[in-house]
C-alpha cells in the first residue's frame, strides 16, 4: 500500500445500536517512534464491543472511535528505535498497550485499545511496538485474533489470580468466549470444569470440548444446587463470574469455603458488587479481573504452544458485514468467538 493509501475502517458513530459502526475510510497510518505498523488480518468480538456500540459501557471514548480491542496481522513496518519486532512478524497488539508486567495501575489500564483509544477493525493500526505480542505458530490469524481480550481474562482469572492447581475444579458461566477459554486452559492444567448454558445443544458442545459437568440454568434457576451435588457438597475451587450482579448469589453458594471468584462480566445488567455479608462467611478470596498483562499473554501463548490448543469459532464473518457480525454476538447465538476477516 503507498504511504498515501486510503484504508477502510470502521468508526463509532452515535451510539445506541449495533448501527453505530459505520465503514469510513482513513489515512493509512504512519508509525512513529518505538511504534509498529500492523496490517490486521482479523479481528473478534467480545461483549465489551457491543455495550460500548449500545451506550451502556462505562467510560469516555474519542469520537468517530475505531472499535473492537482484538486482532491479528503482521508487522508492516516499525518506526525509529523499536527492535521488538519487525516487518513480517505474525502478532497481536495487547488490549491495555502499556501493561507490560506486574500489578494492574491507573496508569496501566489507561489506554484500552477499542474504548478509551482506537482499536483494530480497521485495515492497518500503528500500535505501541511494546504492546505486541508474538501469535503461536500453528495458530491462523483468526485464531490469534481471539486471544487478546477473552483468553488472557480467563488466563488472569486462573492461574496468575486464581493459582490454579490440577485437581481442583473450575464453574465457567455460560459458553463464551470467557468461558470456553476457561474450560480449555483448565483442562490443559489437570483441573475439573463444570460449564452452564441456558441451551442443551451448548452444555454437549462443551462436554466434547472436556467439560467434566454441565448444567442447565433455565432448567435449574438453582444451579448452584446442581454444582453442589456435582461436588459431593463441597463447591468449586473458581467461579468465572462472567453475568455479573444477579448470578453473583449463585456463584458463592456454589463455591467452596476460601474459593476465589473471579469477577469478570456484567451480562445480566451490571457488574457484582462482593457484598461483604456474602463474601466473609466463606472467606472467599474476590478479584475484579480486567484482562491482563503482555507477561501474562506472553505465559499463555507458551501454553497454548505446548499443548498445541486452537481457539473455539463459532463463525467468521467478511469486514464488510461487520455489523452483522455485532448482531450476531447480541442474538446470543454463539459458542466460543466471533471473528472478523479483515
Amino acid at each position: 500500500m503507498a504511504s498515501d493509501a486510503a484504508m477502510r475502517a470502521y468508526a463509532l458513530q452515535q451510539t445506541g445500536s449495533v448501527d453505530a459502526w459505520v465503514q469510513v475510510e482513513r489515512p493509512e497510518p504512519k508509525p512513529g517512534p518505538g511504534q509498529a505498523l500492523v496490517r490486521i488480518r482479523a479481528v473478534s468480538l467480545n461483549y465489551r464491543d457491543l455495550y460500548i456500540a449500545l451506550g451502556r459501557y462505562p467510560g469516555a471514548r474519542p469520537d468517530a472511535l475505531i472499535p473492537a480491542s482484538d486482532g491479528a496481522g503482521e508487522v508492516v513496518a516499525v518506526g525509529p528505535g523499536v527492535s521488538r519486532v519487525t516487518p513480517g512478524d505474525r502478532v497481536a497488539p495487547t488490549f491495555f498497550q502499556t501493561w507490560t508486567d506486574g500489578p494492574a495501575t491507573p496508569e496501566k489500564t489507561q489506554n484500552a485499545l477499542g474504548g478509551s483509544v482506537d482499536g483494530v477493525l480497521a485495515e492497518s493500526v500503528v500500535v505501541d511496538a511494546e504492546g505486541l505480542v508474538l501469535l503461536p505458530d500453528h495458530l491462523s490469524f483468526e485464531e490469534g485474533a481471539t486471544l487478546p481480550c477473552a483468553a488472557v481474562t480467563a488466563w488472569n482469572a486462573l492461574v496468575t489470580e486464581g493459582r490454579l492447581q490440577p485437581g481442583q475444579t473450575v464453574l465457567a458461566q455460560g459458553t463464551g468466549g470467557v468461558s470456553i477459554f476457561a474450560l480449555q486452559f483448565a483442562k490443559a492444567l489437570g483441573a475439573r470444569v463444570i460449564i452452564t448454558s441456558s441451551q442443551d445443544t451448548k452444555l454437549e458442545h462443551a462436554r466434547r470440548l472436556g467439560a467434566d459437568g454441565t448444567i442447565n440454568y433455565r432448567q435449574h434457576p438453582d444451579w448452584e444446587e446442581q454444582v453442589l451435588a456435582l461436588t459431593g457438597g463441597q463447591g468449586v475451587d473458581h467461579v468465572l463470574e462472567v453475568a455479573g450482579e444477579q448470578t453473583f448469589p449463585h456463584s458463592v453458594r456454589a463455591t467452596r469455603p476460601g474459593g476465589h471468584i473471579s469477577l469478570i462480566g456484567m451480562l445480566s445488567g451490571g457488574f457484582a458488587r462482593p457484598e461483604p455479608a456474602l463474601v466473609e462467611p466463606k472467606k472467599l478470596d474476590v478479584q475484579r479481573t480486567y484482562v491482563g498483562s503482555r507477561a501474562m499473554f506472553e505465559d499463555m501463548n507458551r501454553l497454548i504452544t505446548q499443548r498445541r490448543l486452537t481457539p473455539v469459532i463459532d463463525r467468521s464473518f467478511p469486514f464488510e458485514q461487520a455489523r452483522e457480525a455485532l448482531r450476531y454476538m447480541e442474538s446470543g447465538a454463539h459458542f466460543g468467538k466471533i471473528v472478523i476477516a479483515v
